[in-house]
This record gives structure tokens, C-alpha cells and sequence, in this order.
């Protein structure tokens, strides 16, 4: 008996227990109503609070499944709190990159002009009495315009197919063939190979028009490829099975386009420091490097404006493509193509074509970007050091096993 008034009375208790707790929870709404909100400066946010403008703006950009994380968050305790300041003129001008072909960069047309015509005195000069030069034009294979083209020969040709031969791709978003290179074209000459070098659209050094045609990693990649059918249409004693091609830079860029693509006329490929992600450069470089690409006509705007046109005009995505063998060379200390960019190309060849790729990484050479290319102006002598020396060394050799030029099938 008695036990069972003392289960009674703690049950009695208990409910009233329960009982305050839960008129505690159901008033302490009210009471935080009633008390006066704390005074907060205009244009200050509260911590922990976010507005309701804000939040509506951050699920529009973060869509469906972002808002409701966002919403998740908020009910857990775990707000968030964002200011937008007032608009920095001075950066938002700096930032700012047109897509209006209108507005891509300029330059001094007349002095680039004057500047070919003397690179092309140069050239003349350097070559008489040791190889046969000539400055030739062809139509593009797109149809459009005439490329012109320097074209380097042997004084004595061989018969018909005895010469193997290479396109050579300058550099620069807006370049040109310039006469430093000449000792290396010298040496190929006389090593028996025909060398053409394409100013393929967007060179400097031949007006405006030219100029302002720049469409890199488009057209620009047929006028170059369109230079294999000039030779093999005019000069008889190259042989169209013994053609390579090699470029430097933008020219690098452009050769990897083409021994990536699924045909073309190349038998090796040779990519010196070569520009291999616009995705990831533009990025890198910042907005007064992409002034030069986003109001080129055939681009027209940023990566992540146009996205599937940066891609495809980026080599790094189509090394599963390679079929010839291809030789491509960079430097860590490149302030250019950053090596952080082209390691990525590197990286790529030896997971994915390791048993058609040479590379090599050479660190902190003599002139980053340009240690292949190191040469007194005036004298037009190369300026040798051992990191440059053991590149061409590897260039030569390499193609040579593959172009073979040496031999002469007219001979056969």
C-alpha cells in the first residue's frame, strides 16, 4: 500500500515537471519578441545574421542544391555573413577585358613593316652563296588569305623525293620569323632538309589586316599545315613521306595542334617550350594577357565565357591523339610558358604516349624561355651553352632518325 502511494507521487511530480518545461519552451518566443533588438549601425550585419537579399542572390548563382545546403546551415546555427563595398573604379578598370574585336591591342603597323622588310635584307644577304632563299606566298587551306612564307633550300637539290623537309612555327601571340634563327636553319640546310617558315595570320610585320586576322589555336593551325602542300606542290625533290615539323612557344603550341590531330602530313613533331592550355594561362596571366584572346573575332570572350572553344583550342587535351613520334623540351625557370604549364603536358606524354614522346626537363638553363635560341644579333652567331647545345643536339638527332636526311630516294 504504501508503495504504491510512493509510486504516485513521484509520477505526480514528474508530470509537473514536465510541465513547467514545457511552458518555459513555449513562452521564451514571446519574451525574445517583446525584448528591444540590439541597435546595429547602418550597413552593418549582424553576427551570425545574413539578409534576406543576399541569400536570395547566393542560391540564384549556386542553384538548387547550394541553396538548400545554405539552408541547412542556417538552421544549424552555422550562418553566413557577406559585404559588398563599395566599387573600386581603379581595379574594376584593370579587371575589365572587352570581347569586341574592335578593341584588341594595336600596334605600329608601319614600323612592323619596316622591320620585316629588313629582317628580309638580312636574310637575303646571310644567305647568298650558302643556301637558296626566296620569299614565296600561298593561299590558306581555309580559303580566306595568302600567308606569306620564307622558304631555305640547298644550292644543289637532289632529284625528285631527295630531300626530307620541315615546317618551322615562330612564336609570340603576335610574331614573327626573325633573323636570329638563321645559323639553326643554316645547319638544317646543310644537314640536307628544305625548311619553310609560315607568317601565318596574326604575324607582325605585314599591316593591319593581317594583323588583326589573329585566330590563335583556329585558322592559324591550317595556314601552317597548308605550307606542306606548297612544298609538295612546287618543290618536286621533296619527298612528302619525310616531313616533320618543329615550333617554338606559340610555335610549339601550334605543332603539338597538329601531330595531335587525327590526320596530317607530319612523320615527327618537335615542341620547344610550347603553350599547351589556354584554360590554365589566361587564368595565370591575368587580365592584360587576355585582352589579346578574348576579342580575337573567332574567340570572343574569357574560358569560362566560351569554355568548349578554350579546350579545343588547347593541345594538352588531345595527347591521346598523338600518333607520330613527338620531342618536346621545357625549362623551370621559363617566365613565358610557366613550367607550371607545360609540366602539365610533359606529365601527360609520359602517362599517356610514353612509347612515341621524348621530353626532357632542363632546370634553371641560361634564358629560360629562350635558352635554344641564343644568338648574337649582329654577328648571327649561336651563343652556346651546355643546356642549349644538348637540346639542339637531341633535336637534330631526333629527327634524323625519324626524316631520315641523309638519304636519297632519287639516288635509288
Amino acid at each position: 500500500m504504501q508503495r504504491s502511494k510512493l509510486i504516485v507521487s513521484i509520477r505526480s511530480r514528474v508530470g509537473f515537471c514536465s510541465l513547467v518545461i514545457l511552458a518555459v519552451v513555449l513562452c521564451a518566443p514571446l519574451a525574445f519578441a517583446q525584448a528591444p533588438a540590439e541597435q546595429v549601425p547602418a550597413g552593418q550585419v549582424q553576427e551570425g545574421q545574413v539578409q534576406g537579399e543576399q541569400v536570395q542572390a547566393e542560391q540564384s548563382q549556386a542553384g538548387q542544391g547550394q541553396a538548400g545546403q545554405g539552408q541547412a546551415g542556417r538552421q544549424g546555427g552555422q550562418r553566413r555573413r557577406g559585404h559588398q563595398g563599395p566599387m573600386d573604379e581603379e581595379r574594376a578598370r584593370l579587371l575589365y577585358v572587352s570581347n569586341d574585336p574592335e578593341d584588341h591591342p594595336d600596334r605600329d603597323y608601319a614600323r612592323d613593316m619596316e622591320g620585316k622588310a629588313a629582317t628580309d635584307a638580312r636574310y637575303r644577304e646571310a644567305s647568298e652563296g650558302v643556301l637558296d632563299f626566296q620569299k614565296i606566298t600561298y593561299r590558306s587551306r581555309i580559303g580566306d588569305m595568302d600567308i606569306p612564307a620564307y622558304v631555305f633550300q640547298p644550292l644543289e637539290k637532289r632529284g625528285a623525293r631527295g630531300h626530307a623537309a620541315m615546317v618551322w612555327v615562330h612564336g609570340g601571340v603576335h610574331g614573327n620569323w626573325g633573323i636570329t634563327m638563321f645559323p639553326f636553319i643554316k645547319e638544317a640546310v646543310e644537314r640536307g632538309y628544305v625548311v619553310i617558315a609560315p607568317e601565318y595570320r596574326g604575324s607582325t610585320g605585314y599591316g593591319e589586316e593581317h594583323h588583326r586576322a589573329i585566330d590563335y589555336g583556329g585558322y592559324e593551325v591550317d595556314d601552317v599545315v597548308t605550307a606542306v602542300d606548297w612544298m609538295t606542290t612546287n618543290l618536286p625533290h621533296v619527298d612528302p613521306e619525310r616531313i616533320g615539323i618543329m615550333g617554338w612557344s606559340h610555335g610549339g603550341f601550334i605543332t603539338a595542334h597538329l601531330v595531335f590531330r587525327d590526320e596530317h602530313p607530319f612523320k615527327a613533331g618537335v615542341a620547344q617550350v610550347p603553350v599547351t592550355n589556354l584554360v590554365f594561362r589566361l587564368a595565370f596571366k591575368g587580365p592584360g594577357y587576355q585582352r589579346s584572346y578574348a576579342t580575337q573575332e573567332r574567340i570572343g570572350g574569357l574560358p569560362h565565357e566560351v569554355p568548349d572553344i578554350y579546350i579545343e583550342r588547347s593541345p594538352m587535351y588531345r595527347v591521346d591523339h598523338l600518333q607520330v613520334p613527338l620531342l618536346v623540351h621545357v625549362a623551370t625557370n621559363d617566365r613565358d610558358v610557366n613550367f607550371v604549364e607545360d609540366e602539365m603536358m610533359i606529365n601527360a606524354l609520359r602517362a599517356k604516349k610514353p612509347e612515341l614522346s621524348e621530353t626532357k626537363v632542363y632546370v634553371d638553363p641560361p634564358s629560360g624561355h629562350s635558352f635554344q635560341r641564343r644568338v648574337n644579333r649582329e654577328t648571327l652567331e649561336p651563343e652556346w651553352t651546355p643546356p642549349m647545345r644538348d637540346s639542339w643536339n637531341l633535336v637534330w638527332a631526333f629527327f634524323e632518325w625519324n626524316l631520315r636526311p641523309y638519304e636519297d630516294p632519287s639516288q635509288q
